[in-house]
């Protein structure tokens, strides 16, 4: 067993949560930026729009239905990557505050 003071193991603490703070930050920019709404779902929603503008001219209800149904379901996983991506900021942020506030709990640092 490692022998380790207390101010040792709130350093060891506060060290971990501030790596998992930044990574926790840096993932949630990562799918805030590329999971946005990327090339693909843009490729989708224009064929998709494309599909109910031709089923409007041909009379054809049920490919319109089918076509908002996509699209609705294409704003919901963009909305969903986004929520994923702004809730790993926040709680790689509440991290980084919870390291703070353990450092700043320490009485004093062994110089």
């Amino acid at each position: 067993m490692i022998p380790l003071s207390l101010v040792e193991m709130q350093l060891l603490i506060a060290a971990v949560l501030f790596v998992l703070g930044c990574l926790s930050v840096l993932l949630g920019v990562f799918i805030l930026i590329s999971r946005g709404y990327n090339r693909e779902l843009r490729s989708i929603a224009t064929h998709t729009a494309r599909l109910g503008h031709k089923g409007l001219a041909q009379d054809v209800s049920g490919l319109v239905s089918s076509a908002s149904g996509l699209i609705e379901s294409i704003n919901q996983l963009v909305r969903t990557a986004s929520g994923v991506g702004a809730f790993l900021i926040f709680l790689g942020m509440i991290m980084l505050a919870s390291c703070y506030w353990i450092i700043s709990q320490i009485d004093s640092l062994p110089i």
